[in-house]
């Protein structure tokens, strides 16, 4: 084929993605002189990526299959904006093949392997039967073409449990289920099958050997179109749940030099089996003692950045480069490793409620600077809403430093000096994550955050005095700047009264638990807070997103959001949220019982695993949902008869819609 077609210069880039990679692309894009073209669905017209882009285009509705997975659409988008290029970021059409040969056909550049080779290597299957002849090690399993059921059984059966069941062409855990026993092999299969369906538009399944206690290991590469292959070290991305990365680290803390070099080899010899071109990773999960591959991916990975910051390599403009035709500029042995970067992906997600995803207005979005060896790759603004349709990752957060210990304190101090509000995201679980001993210790697998869960999801502390007294301070403070638009209010001298000293009672409460009153006392002479038979001076200095609040000479540092009676509050000791007990009465609240069974956010029903009439004992699967591209099984909240279900396979259910009706048994 005329290389030309593949490879050539050009000047407009359309990217065919959304989110923090449409904007990381873009960022790359126009600093190499690069006109850029967005490309967005009716619920992404207000996106952050569509702002960034020179040009955007409508591809049509919400739904991922009606904009962003529509080959003929965004062939027309770049049509319309003259792009020459197409940049597919990862996920979405990334690794389909037929999107590839799409461009092609229509003289467009695309910015990744070839058609060819995303087919050889793309599939999981494909590329284990490429790599064991290769002579690759690789995980026990079946690859095969037959996808029958008995196939599929007959298949786990001669590898032995535990198995895992893989999407042939999946990714960041979708359409994947680890199978401990023959009884749980039928449904788990379905389930997959179901997501992979979904997520990728393809239910071909792989069956492989679970290994026990494993790590994963990955080599980032990449290839020109001059016949260089290099590899850029690897990546450890062990700390997963359900299969889908949370902290991921370069290079690896577990590899010695030695070990580095040869998974570095393998990575190379993989790629080098079909000649491959543009940016990849080859996976690869360790027992402890060897190395399996496991999968290459054809494309970008969420976890780039942490080998741009060991290397110093931007691999966007590389990818961009290699697209141009032009050849890798640095040699195999000019690449050197520099230090430790640590990343961590933020996600609108509730870990407490079994990460259950988080939709809404994000109404506080403070991030921390980009200074000290921390870098943010965000796709989301302050006043952007967080739709159901898509993946949650809002942002990633990544820290170099010289040494591994240094990166994670730089991490988790950026985690820690975050606030995002108006939806729930995880950056608590994160900051408790990576600052967990045995994280610091390596002594970790992919299992290590589904045994310490309890513990990585503790809740908050209760507040305490310095909490009770940023509360009122926050109060105070935000009164004193609404009067600030009235001249001739006394609101705006602290503390104001016509004469003598007087009180203000304030009473906080977390949750539906117990009241926690202080009082305010101002006037003639110094204000003070007491709680109980305690008295405190005080003093509040207003900052940008909150206020220095010195209690008896100490001072602290109080970021504060307050929506109405709704206060956070993040201090030394944590993050708080409380509920400012409306002095004047006639709250009224709706408790909404655990036991009802509704959408808990905007979703698909997508399976029906109960018949009316059944008896269910508690925790008995119900009905399934997906939302945001997983899969949420409701359960029964106790032993009973399923009354009645109030939807059905395909219904597309609001937030809070009551979707079955389960009567206790009375026992």
């Amino acid at each position: 084929m005329d290389r030309s077609k593949l490879y050539r210069r050009f000047r407009t880039l359309l990217i065919a993605n959304r989110g923090e990679i449409a904007c990381r692309v873009i960022r790359t894009a126009r600093a190499m002189g690069l006109r850029t073209v967005a490309v967005y669905s009716e619920a992404d017209r207000d996106a952050m990526h569509v702002a960034l882009a020179d040009e955007a285009v409508l591809l049509g509705p919400a739904r991922a299959r009606d904009s962003y997975l529509n080959v003929e659409r965004l062939l027309e988008a770049a049509r319309k904006t003259g792009a020459e290029a197409v940049h597919p970021g990862y996920g979405f059409l990334s690794e389909n093949a037929e999107f590839a040969q799409a461009c092609l056909e229509a003289g467009l550049v695309f910015v990744g392997p070839t058609a060819e080779m995303m087919t050889a290597m793309g599939s999981k299957s494909g590329s284990k039967a490429l790599m064991e002849k290769a002579g690759v090690p690789l995980v026990p399993g079946y690859h095969g073409e037959a996808q029958d059921d008995a196939t599929l059984a007959n298949a786990a059966n001669k590898i032995g449990f535990p198995i895992l069941v893989k999407a042939s062409a999946g990714g960041g855990g979708r359409g994947m289920r680890i199978v401990r026993s023959t009884d749980e092999l039928a449904p788990a299969i379905v389930s997959a099958k179901r997501e992979a369906k979904a997520a990728f538009g393809d239910d071909r399944m792989l069956i492989e050997k679970y290994v026990d206690n494993p790590r994963h290991i990955e080599v980032q590469i990449i290839g020109d179109s001059h016949g260089n292959l290099l590899s850029l070290f690897e990546r450890e991305c062990t700390l997963q749940r359900r299969h889908q990365k949370v902290i991921e680290e370069a290079p690896s803390p577990t590899l010695n030099a030695a070990q580095r070099e040869t998974v570095c080899a393998a990575a190379r010899k993989a790629a080098g089996a079909v000649n491959y071109v543009g940016a990849g990773t080859i996976e690869f999960v360790s027992d402890g003692k060897d190395v399996f591959f496991i999968e290459m991916n054809t494309r970008l990975q969420v976890e780039h950045p942490v080998t741009e910051l060991i290397t110093g390599i931007d691999l966007v403009e590389w990818q961009l480069r290699v697209a141009f035709g032009e050849a890798l500029p640095l040699r195999q042995d000019e690449i050197k490793l520099n230090g430790h970067a640590v990343e961590a992906r933020v996600y609108a997600e509730n870990p407490t409620r079994n990460f259950m995803p988080s939709v809404g207005r994000i109404s506080t979005w403070r991030l921390p600077a980009e200074t000290g060896g921390l870098r943010i790759d965000a796709g989301y603004r302050e006043g952007d809403t967080v739709s159901p349709y898509y993946d949650a990752m809002l942002a990633k957060m990544i820290a170099w430093a010289p040494t591994r210990d240094i990166a994670i304190d730089r991490l988790n101090r950026g985690l820690l000096d975050s606030d995002v509000r108006g939806i729930v995201t995880n950056i608590p679980f994160l900051s408790a994550l990576i600052t967990h001993p045995k994280v610091r210790a390596n002594a970790i697998d992919t299992g290590f955050i589904e045994r310490e869960l309890a513990d990585l999801t503790q809740s908050a502390p209760a507040p305490g005095e310095l909490e009770l007294c940023a509360a009122v301070a926050a109060i105070v403070d935000d009164e004193r700047k609404a009067a600030q638009t009235d001249a001739s209010s006394p609101w705006q001298t602290f503390g104001w009264m016509p004469v003598g000293r007087r009180q203000r009672s304030f009473a906080f409460r977390v949750g539906h638990g117990p009241e926690q009153k202080i009082t305010l006392n101002y006037g003639s002479g110094p204000s003070t807070l007491a709680i109980g038979e305690r008295e405190l001076a005080f003093t509040v200095v207003p900052k940008e997103g909150g206020f220095d609040l010195t209690l008896d000479g100490v001072k602290s540092s109080v970021a504060a959001v307050i929506d109405g009676h709704e206060l956070y509050l993040r201090t030394r000791n944590g993050r708080f949220d409380l509920h400012w007990v409306d002095p004047f009465g006639g709250e009224s609240e709706e408790h909404v019982g655990e036991d009802k069974i509704a959408a808990p956010l905007p979703g698909t029903v997508v399976a029906v695993l109960a018949e009316e009439g059944a008896k269910l004992e508690k925790g008995a699967p119900i009905l399934t949902l997906e939302v945001m591209k997983m899969e949420q099984t409701l359960r029964a909240p106790f032993a009973g008869v399923l009354k009645s279900i109030r939807c059905k396979v395909g219904d597309i259910v609001q937030e809070g819609v009551e979707l079955a009706v389960v009567e206790p048994s009375g026992e």
